[in-house]
């Protein structure tokens, strides 16, 4: 892949945008993690990881972020249809978030009062330590009332995978800017006698 806009910030989560990077689920999928390096430079554009040089556990990391992307995804899509994931995916999420633990919890003074301190940001170099974050972004969601929100977009092709946080709860399109715009555009042209040109989906 030669470039970032094969990737796509339409998932609402860090976990659905990386379910994402396989395209086309509909149709033919199409892989754009083709190389660990693709892999690499997803974690940078989704600001998951610092840049790094290439390691030689590289190629065993794109391995893992593939198993994780199928595991992730099929349990994410039965919670939000109010199923429990299978338990062997639920295991392969949870040793892969293990990879990093979190910080350990801080307090601190502030205004006289006692709170939670931030705690600093991870930006781990390490692809496997990436993956671990987008595993941790699962775990939060699979449990939570809003996996019950997530959606397949409805357009033709496409099945990209995205939280709706629409007013009405009825979003169809992964985006406006994508699918919704392409429906609009054939409504359009249904309604003037043209036919639309063939559409590649997303």
């Amino acid at each position: 892949m030669s470039s970032d806009d094969a990737w796509l910030r339409c998932g609402g989560r860090l976990c659905l945008d990386f379910a994402n990077t396989l395209r086309n689920r509909a149709r033919v999928p199409r892989e754009t993690l083709a190389v660990p390096q693709d892999l690499r430079r997803w974690l940078e554009w989704a600001g998951v990881t610092g840049t790094a040089r290439p390691s030689a556990r590289d190629a065993d990391a794109l391995d893992l972020a593939r198993k994780l992307r199928d595991a992730l995804d099929r349990a994410v899509l039965a919670a939000a249809d109010g199923a429990l994931p299978a338990p062997t995916d639920l295991a392969f999420i949870n040793s892969t978030a293990a990879a990093l633990p979190l910080p350990a919890p801080q307090l601190t003074v502030k205004n006289g009062k006692l709170s939670h301190a931030i705690a600093p940001a991870l930006s781990p170099a390490d692809l496997t330590a990436g993956l671990a974050l987008v595993a941790q972004d699962a775990v939060a969601l699979l449990p939570s009332p809003e996996v019950r929100r997530v959606r397949v977009c409805g357009a033709d092709g496409c099945a990209l995978r995205f939280v709706d946080r629409s007013p009405a709860h009825n979003r169809r399109w992964c985006s406006m800017e994508r699918c919704g715009n392409r429906a609009k555009a054939r409504r359009h042209l249904a309604r003037t006698g043209r036919s639309p040109r063939p559409d590649g989906g997303g």
